[in-house]
């Protein structure tokens, strides 16, 4: 698993120290999309996993659609209430954006564990499914987030209306927790074979040792 992690830090990604109080707003036509892409995400997840417990293979077109749900949800949240890291707009799209900076990738795996995948979604996840609950309040889709990470993301849209900066450290903790979430969501939704490691890696770059 290659998560890429481009988000970059700059004052002038966030320049407005307003607008993230109608990010809400603005987000709407995404979160209706994404609610549609998610429940094809689900069902394009059991089609995956009856694949890979009779072939050992992911069939590559749902994949590719299921990294795209993740990746939109994550430029999505990195607009608004999962970061609040740019003030540039989300496009709608399932294919990396080269210009937007927000990023997110997973390699394609040739083959996968069939004994694994009947119990990794749900059994061997359960730790990390915890640490979810809190981190996203019980919700566990990237782009609807009502626990630790948008309590953050709360303080990080208050301190640029009071300061015009984004505090580089709270950027990286948010960054980092979104990460941890993203990795659980991609080995529970059966794209890896890579278990999730218990490490808070933060900052905006994937580090290399995660690879």
């Amino acid at each position: 698993m290659t998560p890429s992690w481009k988000g970059t830090w700059s004052v002038r990604d966030t320049s407005s120290r307003w607008l993230w109080l109608v990010k809400w707003l603005l987000a709407l036509p995404h979160y209706v999309v994404l609610f549609f892409l998610w429940v094809a995400f689900v069902g394009m997840s059991v089609v995956a996993l009856f694949s890979i417990l009779f072939t050992g293979r992911y069939p590559r077109p749902l994949f590719d659609f299921n990294t795209g749900v993740l990746r939109w949800s994550w430029r999505v949240a990195y607009h608004a209430y999962g970061a609040l890291g740019t003030d540039r707009y989300a496009p709608f799209t399932l294919a990396d954006v080269p210009d937007y900076p927000a990023h997110w990738d997973v390699t394609y795996p040739e083959q996968l564990s069939r004994g694994l995948v009947l119990v990794k979604w749900w059994l061997l996840a359960v730790p990390h499914h915890l640490i979810l609950a809190f981190l996203l309040g019980g919700l566990k889709v990237p782009w609807a987030s009502a626990g630790l990470i948008a309590l953050l993301a709360i303080f990080a849209g208050v301190s640029p209306a009071a300061t015009g900066r984004y505090p580089r450290g709270l950027f990286d903790l948010v960054i980092g927790l979104n990460r941890w979430v993203l990795r659980v969501v991609a080995y529970a939704a059966l794209l890896t074979d890579v278990y999730p490691p218990f490490r808070l890696d933060q900052g905006g770059d994937e580090p290399e040792a995660a690879s």
